[in-house]
């Protein structure tokens, strides 16, 4: 009979492996990028991988800073900037930009919750959405330029953080508001299920080695804007719907990731 400690490695091992399942499972749920065909899904690991959200997002920030970085060899900042954008666009596939423009179609053109809701059901896209979602693109690129103007380095480290940083904020509202929807079949609904205090705790810790990477001041400045943002988006879904839908995150994390960028530009005009 094996003893418990001769038994450790193995159980590691599959504890290890479950959780590079589930982070595939992440991945696959919020971008293009593609997974092995045979990984494992479920429910159950879908709301599990909300802990690697982040991290995800940490991805995502990666391939559009590589891109900058390869792009500005050859064309201006400016230019460099939108092709960043561009592949981010990309490789989620404008998940959360969709998000962002429902909510504001359906806050926009609705008058009830149920209207609201029915609303951001809707695939097509309205005034009021395709409104924010070009000042969003605009105003994301104007910002990432002008921290290029300061130093061309700059835009590629807010592009690898606030991917990462958004998509925390964004995911940590689960676990605060109730999820609401007239679909109860909405493909985000497994991750309103059951979160453990784990899923949470590993966002906060990637989140903190994300913000270990700036000078503290620096980090204290992103902590606080996202904080707020995230607390006042919270508000607005509470107020408007009763708690959040998958919209509500998309939108949360665009919002998280423009203020994020805007609070490096003050940071660093500032200083």
């Amino acid at each position: 009979m094996n003893s418990p400690i001769e038994a450790s490695p193995q159980t590691i091992k599959v504890h290890i492996k479950q959780q590079w399942e589930i982070f595939l499972v992440a991945l696959a749920f919020f971008t293009r990028i593609p997974v092995p065909k045979d990984t494992p899904y479920s429910s159950e690991r879908l709301n599990k991988a909300n802990r690697y959200f982040g991290l995800v997002g940490c991805i995502v920030g990666l391939i559009s800073a590589l891109v900058y970085v390869l792009a500005i060899q050859i064309f201006p900042a400016n230019i460099a900037v939108g092709f960043a954008m561009v592949i981010s666009l990309l490789v989620t596939g404008a998940f959360h930009e969709d998000g962002l423009a429902d909510v504001f179609d359906g806050f926009g053109g609705g008058w009830t919750v149920e209207q609201k809701l029915d609303i951001m059901k809707d695939s097509r896209l309205g005034t009021y959405g395709a409104a924010a979602l070009i000042m969003m693109l605009v105003f994301k690129w104007l910002v990432l330029s002008s921290l290029a103007d300061l130093d061309a380095i700059y835009p590629a480290i807010a592009l690898f953080a606030l991917h990462g940083l958004s998509r925390i904020s964004a995911a940590s509202l689960i676990f605060s508001y109730p999820y609401v929807r007239a679909d109860q079949n909405s493909k985000v609904k497994p991750l309103a299920n059951q979160q453990s205090p784990c899923e949470l705790w590993v966002l906060i810790f990637t989140g903190c080695f994300i913000l270990l990477l700036f000078p503290l001041s620096l980090a204290i400045t992103l902590f606080v804007v996202l904080t707020l943002t995230r607390y006042a988006c919270g508000l607005w879904f509470k107020q408007q719907l009763g708690g959040y839908t998958g919209d509500c995150l998309g939108a949360t994390q665009q919002l998280s990731e423009l203020a994020g960028y805007l609070a490096l530009l003050a940071f660093f005009t500032t200083y």
